[in-house]
C-alpha cells in the first residue's frame, strides 16, 4: 500500500512541480514558446508511442491487434469530437462566454489540456497494476517514466492557459485537477489486479491516439505559426529523444 501511494502521489507531484515551473513562462516571447511548445509535443509524441501504444501493443499480442488499432482512432475521433465541443468550455476558465467565443486560441488551449487530462488516468493505471506483482521493479521503472514526463507536460499545461487569459488561480485549479486525475488511475490500476492487464492495452492506445491526435492538430501547428518551425521542429526532436533515452536507461 505504502509503495502505491508514494507512486500516485510522486506523479501528481511532479505534475504540480511542472505547472509550478510554467508560472514563470506568461511573458515569454513567442520564439521561446514555441520552443518549449516543440520539446514537449516530442515528449508527448515519444510518450505516446513508447509509453502507451507499443505497451498496448505488448499487452494486445497478434491477435489483439484490433484492439489497439480501435483505441489509436476511437483516442483520435473523441479528441476531434472534443474540438468541436470546446467553444462551450468557457465555464472551466472562468471567462465569460464572449470573452470566449471571441477568443479562439482558448479552444485550442482547451483541447491541449483536455488531451493531457485524458491520458493521466491510463497512465496512473499503467503504474498502479504493476504493483500487484510481487517484482515491483517494472512498476517502479513506469512510474519513474511517466514522472519525468509530467514535469513538461505540467509546464506545457499552465503556460499556454495563462497566455490565452486564465487566471493564475484557476489554472492550478485545473492543473491540480489533472493531477488528481493520475492518483485516481494508479488506485484503478492496483485495485483491478489482473483484470486490468485485459483492459489495459485498448484503454492505453486510446491514450495514445488522443496525444497524437493533438501533437500533430495542434501543437506543431502552433509551433509553426509565427516564423520559428525551425527551432521549433529541432526541439521537438530534442524532447522525442529525451523521453526515448530515458525509457531505455530505465530498461536498462
Amino acid at each position: 500500500m505504502t509503495q502505491v501511494w508514494i507512486s500516485a502521489l510522486g506523479l501528481c507531484g511532479a505534475s504540480l512541480i511542472g505547472s509550478l515551473i510554467g508560472m514563470s513562462f506568461r511573458n515569454l516571447s513567442h520564439k521561446w514558446n514555441d520552443i518549449i511548445m516543440g520539446y514537449c509535443a516530442g515528449i508527448m509524441l515519444a510518450a505516446s508511442i513508447v509509453g502507451l501504444i507499443i505497451p498496448a501493443a505488448e499487452g494486445a499480442g497478434r491477435e489483439g491487434w484490433w484492439m489497439v488499432a480501435a483505441g489509436v482512432i476511437t483516442g483520435a475521433l473523441f479528441l476531434n469530437l472534443l474540438d468541436m465541443l470546446t467553444p462551450h468550455l468557457h465555464v472551466l476558465t472562468g471567462m465569460e462566454p464572449e470573452q470566449h467565443s471571441h477568443n479562439a486560441h482558448i479552444n485550442k488551449v482547451l483541447l491541449f489540456v483536455l488531451a493531457i487530462a485524458l491520458h493521466k488516468l491510463p497512465e496512473g493505471i499503467a503504474a498502479g497494476v504493476g504493483f500487484n506483482d510481487n517484482e515491483s521493479g517494472a512498476a517502479w521503472s513506469v512510474t519513474i517514466g511517466i514522472a519525468l514526463q509530467n514535469i513538461p507536460e505540467g509546464m506545457v499545461i499552465i503556460s499556454p492557459l495563462l497566455l490565452a487569459g486564465v487566471s493564475r488561480i484557476r489554472t492550478l485549479v485545473i492543473s491540480l485537477a489533472i493531477g488528481l486525475l493520475e492518483i485516481i488511475g494508479v488506485w484503478i490500476g492496483f485495485g483491478m489486479g489482473a483484470i486490468s492487464q485485459l483492459l489495459l492495452p485498448i484503454m492505453l492506445a486510446f491514450a495514445g491516439g488522443a496525444m497524437l491526435y493533438v501533437v500533430s492538430d495542434e501543437m506543431i501547428p502552433e509551433t509553426h505559426a509565427h516564423g520559428y518551425q525551425k527551432v521549433a521542429t529541432y526541439a521537438l526532436l530534442i524532447g522525442f529523444m529525451t523521453l526515448l533515452f530515458i525509457d531505455l536507461f530505465l530498461e536498462g
